[in-house]
């Protein structure tokens, strides 16, 4: 369950870092200098690579398809 939780949160962690990220493109537009949309582009490339990990995680120790030794089910 502890990693669904997690799983949902980086989603919408992903998700407020796509937006802040057009918000910094939309106000940022005249000053050629601002990096805060690089920046928040790193933060959601490296929320998406935590997302995969944890869902690779999941997917191979059985959680997330209810394989798992210890849920009784396997």
């Amino acid at each position: 369950m502890w990693l669904k939780i997690i799983i949902v949160i980086l989603f919408l962690l992903i998700v407020a870092s796509l937006t802040s990220g057009l918000i910094f493109l939309l106000k940022d537009m005249g000053a050629p200098s601002s990096k805060r949309t690089l920046y928040a582009l790193g933060v959601r490339i490296t929320l998406a690579t935590l997302l995969v990990l944890c869902i690779y995680f999941g997917y191979e120790h059985g959680v997330l398809t209810g394989r798992a030794p210890w849920t009784g089910r396997y």
